[in-house]
């Protein structure tokens, strides 16, 4: 017995993490209350852990980069603050955004075809024929046989895939590993990572690093240069970067006058719920907010397999008041995003002025505390959840409405350990590296030839909202919704998952890339994260095998090995 079990011992119950990951917490339970003591760093070392290339985080793009590096024959070491692999491609966003998917290549389209695989056995249609299903994707075919790839998935499939990754590879991962993030978390050598440390006191050290996270923590933590927010259009000679009030690019806006006052009409009676006092500053004007996050829901109607939305803790139906004002109006617009995935299945995500996007509660997450980010996450969880009973339950929702969302529900075979819901918030966007080079708004419109390519996008330059205000008249509206499509696919620089040598000469960063506010709206889709990880872990060997850092890295050749693995790098 150690002595944190002594100390807990005679007042309840210590619960220690999963084997592979052994941060450990004091769960100190109480008749009807529970009390969550934070996480501490031990200052000694538990285990010193080694590897040619360290990656950290649990998305799919670290995924995608460990199998990489395996293949080209070097040790890698994923430690995921995370208990569950794949990010929000396996947390419940399975109708995927892809734009042009000529321009997916390599293992992210390998990821695709094993889902197409798994697909075209009958038992994995446990709720619906095939038949039945149709075949509804975003451009071209969800299931589409000629290129035998399958775009639209549960997200219990996507997970089934990454976990094969591991097991067919071989791959370590550390899974509930949390990166100490004080100045004691990291150590630095000769201008590059020699090692960090997570809060369990394990040691991690490698010649190369990837920060694969959706946050930038391990970027961060190494000092590398980053921006959070939005940047004035002067910045990078943009158009769509900034405040962005009275642009409507998309559905997501008040269509018609409500009001955002308790009493209609009324200033002095004060705000409603989720509105903000804040006036709006000048269109192009930068600021710090970040565009709303949300969980893609995982909802099913099929009778057998649906759980009822409970009613969650906290809940006051007054915050969604503006929603009974919305449909007031005659907006009848729920239902438009329950893109349906298969065996009854939706992906569910915001639509609408007033819908599952949290708008405005999640400014100070990029750079929070974990027990904030935890803040956070639960806000938007019960919100998100009492959203949905109110749909289900409140009297004021409109018959036709109500009784249609009654017959969805959370599915009993999705989500498991975490109550049916999705194990990942939509990260939009958090920090983004300053770095080489910075994609900006015109090179993800494909109006100019960046240097030196390492993969593509091709998606809309897509921004949610990230302030819902008061306008001059006294009506309430929503602001920073940009949807504008490129006139082509685009490639991505590599310089954009570089940070600059002098600030550090062996991390390389595929998620939170290096691109202004609104090029990151089209690049942050998850399959060109998947890309961006394959090309951040083939530089990153590269770098090992000619003993020179990534920055140096002569591009010639490491162009030679992505085509050879079948990247696409331009068209």
């Amino acid at each position: 017995m150690n002595i944190f079990q002594r100390i807990v011992k005679p007042f309840g119950a210590l619960r220690k993490t999963t084997v592979l990951g052994s941060l450990w917490a004091i769960i100190v339970i109480f008749p009807g209350n529970i009390s969550r003591i934070e996480p501490f760093a031990q200052t000694n070392p538990t285990a010193v852990r080694k590897a040619d290339v360290i990656i950290y985080g649990g998305t799919c793009a670290a995924v995608i980069a460990a199998v990489q590096v395996k293949k080209m024959g070097k040790t890698v070491l994923i430690v995921s603050p995370d208990k569950h692999l794949g990010g929000l491609s396996s947390g419940g966003l399975g109708f995927t955004d892809t734009g042009n998917k000529e321009v997916i290549g390599g293992l992210s389209r390998e990821f695709y075809q094993r889902l197409y695989t798994h697909y075209q056995k009958e038992e994995s249609w446990k709720w619906q024929k095939k038949a039945e299903y149709g075949n509804k994707g975003q451009g071209t075919p969800a299931i589409d046989g000629t290129n035998r790839t399958m775009w639209i998935f549960e997200p219990h499939a996507a997970e089934q895939v990454f976990e094969d990754f591991v097991k067919e590879y071989n791959l370590t991962v550390y899974r509930d590993e949390w990166l100490d993030r004080s100045a004691k978390g990291i150590t630095k050598k000769s201008g590059g990572i020699a090692s960090f440390k997570t809060l369990s006191g394990n040691v991690y050290q490698g010649k190369m690093f990837i920060d694969a996270t959706y946050e930038g923590d391990l970027m961060a933590l190494a000092g590398v240069k980053y921006h959070v927010g939005r940047e004035a259009n002067s910045v990078y000679g943009e158009k769509w970067n900034g405040v962005q009030a009275g642009v409507f690019q998309h559905g997501h806006y008040f269509k018609a006058n409500v009001s955002p006052y308790l009493i209609e009409g009324d200033p002095k009676s004060g705000l409603l719920p989720e509105v903000s006092a804040e006036p709006i500053a000048e269109n192009g004007t930068g600021d710090r907010k970040i565009q709303a996050y949300c969980f893609r829901m995982c909802l099913s109607n099929h009778p057998d397999n649906r759980i009822p939305f409970p009613k969650p803790e906290g809940y006051d139906p007054a915050r969604y008041e503006l929603y009974v004002r919305v449909f007031k109006t005659g907006w009848r617009e729920t239902y438009d995003k329950f893109d349906p995935i298969p065996n009854r299945k939706t992906d569910t995500n915001n639509h609408g002025p007033f819908s599952t996007d949290y708008i405005g509660k999640n400014y100070d997450y990029p750079e929070a505390s974990y027990e904030r980010r935890k803040e956070i996450i639960k806000d938007h969880e019960l919100y998100q959840k009492g959203l949905m009973y109110f749909l289900q339950n409140d009297p004021r929702v409109p018959a036709d409405v109500q009784d249609k969302m009654k017959q969805w529900g959370l599915p009993k075979d999705e989500f498991t350990d975490n109550g049916h819901w999705p194990h990942q918030l939509y990260i939009r966007e958090a920090r983004r590296m300053i770095g080489e080079f910075v994609m900006k708004e015109s090179d993800a419109l494909a109006q100019t030839k960046v240097p030196n390519p390492i993969g593509m996008g091709s998606y809309a330059l897509d921004a949610h909202n990230a302030q819902r205000y008061v306008k001059s008249d006294g009506f309430v509206q929503n602001e920073g919704d940009i949807g504008v499509h490129p006139k082509s696919a685009y490639s991505i620089a590599y310089g954009s998952i570089l940070p600059k040598e002098s600030e550090c000469n062996n991390l390389l960063v595929p998620v939170c890339v290096s691109s202004s506010h609104i090029a990151f709206g089209s690049i942050r889709m998850e399959p060109v994260f998947m890309i961006l990880g394959q090309s951040a872990a083939t530089a990153a060997v590269m770098a090992i095998e000619g003993k020179t850092s990534p920055q140096k890295l002569p591009y010639e050749k490491l162009r030679e090995v992505l085509l050879k693995d079948k990247q696409r790098l331009e068209l």
